[in-house]
């Protein structure tokens, strides 16, 4: 008997981290039809900005007779690019009410409406004439993309075993990097990145949602959803039995069923909770790292320092498929190293080595034009940070949320995350070009500052959450929280709590019944 225990310990372990099919098409589906398409519209607009600017002027001077000046030129042209981010704050603020009415799956099914509308939007509107549909396309482009940040973490982390899912949720930054990566293909001039062919760049978003919509109706809602929201008891244990690939998850339901009293959290009441204190500070800090640690930068000045190194402006295009490609190798060595490695020593290396670069990169522009090997350093340079983007803070921020909170704060704390995210966004896209200007090839030591305050944050303060429940995550923040455990789980579940007090008195209500039955007797 002793050496058939630790065989079937092995068995049940194997059992546990097993990918099942459903669970991997789930997130494939789920991801292609959200973050890929958040990649692809990040950079969607970057290959053809000199023929929609030329369409801009075509239609203002078609419209008003005369032609557009440079100032009003160059107002559209930010507003394009930065009015996505104004709607990936409304999609983040709508999440919230439309997962608790309509579950995971559904909203990413009817967020799939916004995409396909922005699609028709945008590439019509050079047929229509009109620059007014590409910017209300840009717009409702963001609001999809806003809702699938939010509900797609939430999903893949319901759905998944605890032992596999950090690499789960790095499925979300991975399709966020074949999604750039597919935009910067399109785009070549030999593809849709030429004056006749532009539109149908954006009306190849239809494609991912189409995809989406005809298998994820397929798959089965979030357990945590059907059992804690619907009280569907056999469709969540059919749902784990679906993701998780395995016949006996009582112990699943029981988890779950700890929390079927719960009500959905306010954001005003996740804010207001003590014991998620230092969570969502935690979370807020990761995002806006996540946004303002200088990617953006890296991407602005990405052509010039291939120009500076000799390559020519033809060949630029397609060089640039080069930092695409070191994205989605990054992302997919992250994947698979987060449940080896950690989400902690990920994290925090990323963050490290993007200072590193940064200050190396910052030397190496401000001297590139003494030494010929220089340039050279800066290309390099530039691989090495978008690399060290990819293995940690561009991926675990989203993995971190999910982990944190109960299933009944999630909304909210995702929330929260993507309003962290979306403003952190627009602001750099509004700020950047002035810290440009007035610091230079300087300007990168403000990101490398980003970087290290945000590291050092993280060093102190984050737990590892790897392979821990949700309790035990808890555990390690209650000291900082100043809370105890059991504190904690009162503020979580009061519902809970007072349900319990209301089943003891009725039970002593009842003795007290009978006592009076008997002396009656």
């Amino acid at each position: 008997m002793a050496n058939v225990e630790p065989l079937i310990q092995r068995t049940s372990r194997r059992e546990k981290t097993d990918w099942s099919g459903s669970l991997i098409i789930a997130s494939l589906a789920g991801a292609f039809g959200s973050s890929f398409l958040y990649g692809y519209n990040l950079s969607v607009v970057n290959a053809p900005t000199v023929y929609i600017k030329r369409f801009y002027n075509e239609s203002w001077e078609r419209r008003y007779g005369r032609v557009i000046d440079e100032g009003t030129l160059t107002l559209l042209w930010s507003i394009t690019v930065s009015i996505f981010s104004i709607g990936g704050l409304v999609g983040a603020i709508i999440t919230t009410p439309i997962v608790k009415f309509f579950g995971r799956k559904h909203t990413l099914l009817i967020n799939n409406v916004f995409a396909v509308m922005a699609a028709l939007l945008m590439a019509l509107c050079q047929l229509a004439g009109s620059f007014e549909m590409l910017l209300l396309g840009r717009i409702v482009m963001g609001i999809d993309a806003g809702v699938s940040l939010s509900a797609l973490p939430i999903y893949l982390s319901e759905i998944s075993p605890k032992e596999i899912r950090g690499a789960l949720g790095q499925v979300t930054a991975i399709f966020i990097c074949i999604g750039v990566f597919t935009a910067q293909v399109l785009g070549l001039p030999e593809i849709f990145g030429n004056e006749s062919r532009w539109p149908y760049l954006f009306g190849v978003i239809v494609v991912p949602s189409l995809i989406q919509v005809g298998i994820l109706p397929f798959l089965p809602e979030s357990p945590h959803y059907l059992l804690l929201e619907k009280n569907d008891k056999s469709g969540a244990e059919k749902a784990f039995q679906t993701f998780f690939g395995k016949d006996d998850v009582s112990h699943e339901l029981e988890e779950s069923e700890a929390q079927r009293n719960v009500k959905l959290v306010s954001v005003l009441q996740l804010l207001r909770n003590r014991s998620v204190r230092w969570q969502i500070i935690t979370v807020i800090i990761t995002m806006a790292c996540y946004q303002l640690c200088g990617l953006n930068a890296i991407w602005y000045y990405t052509n010039s320092i291939f120009s500076e190194a000799g390559i020519s402006h033809k060949l630029i295009p397609y060089v640039t498929l080069s930092t695409s490609t070191v994205e989605i190798l990054s992302a997919v060595s992250s994947g698979l190293a987060v449940e080896r490695l950690g989400r902690r020593p990920l994290l925090i290396g990323g963050f490290g080595l993007m200072v590193i670069f940064f200050a190396v990169l910052t030397v190496s522009l401000t001297f590139q034009n003494h030494a010929y090997w220089l340039p050279y350093l800066s290309i390099f340079c530039i691989l090495a940070i978008i690399a060290s983007f990819c293995i940690g803070p561009g991926g675990i921020p989203f993995v971190l949320t999910g982990e944190f909170f109960q299933p009944s704060q999630k909304p909210a704390a995702f929330m929260i995350a993507g309003t962290v995210n979306w403003v952190s966004n627009f602001s750099v896209g509004l700020l950047f070009p002035f810290i440009q200007a007035g610091l230079l090839t300087f300007c990168f030591l403000v990101f490398a500052v980003v970087c290290l305050a945000g590291a050092t944050y993280l060093f102190f303060v984050l737990p590892e959450t790897k392979n821990k429940t949700i309790n035990e995550i808890s555990q390690a923040f209650a000291k900082r929280n100043k809370v105890t455990l059991e504190g904690q789980e009162m503020s979580q579940f009061p519902s809970e709590r007072k349900s319990s007090e209301e089943q003891e008195h009725n039970f002593s209500s009842t003795l007290e019944n009978g006592e009076t039955k008997n002396n009656i007797l």
